[in-house]
């Protein structure tokens, strides 16, 4: 069986991240339904805003819950897809956040 490998938030971290605040997650690689795209991650955004999505209290954005994919822009390629206006091999950005496949 296929998976797709995501990084999820384990703990809020106290001062700087650390590996143990995360967690690596396999799940079953989503299907894209009816106007819907299977993007393939290429390049993950790692940015100064997402320390601030790890605390519980929300500021401008909101916060990223335990157990949740990190969030995150990608640059990623599409390997399926079921809307007309991408084909398989386009390459797009999006916010998917830390995962292999979305």
């Amino acid at each position: 069986m296929a998976v797709n490998k995501k990084i999820v938030l384990a703990s809020r971290p106290v001062g700087f991240p650390k590996e143990t605040d995360f967690k690596l997650v396999e799940s079953p690689i989503p299907t894209p339904g009816d106007g819907e795209v299977l993007v393939r991650s290429i390049y993950l955004s790692v940015d100064p805003y997402m320390r601030g999505r790890m605390n519980a209290v929300g500021g401008y954005a909101a916060p990223v819950q335990i157990g949740q994919v990190m969030v995150g822009g990608v640059s990623g390629q599409v390997v399926q897809s079921h809307d007309p206006a991408f084909k398989e091999g386009d390459y797009v950005v999006g916010q998917i956040g830390w995962q292999q496949r979305c």
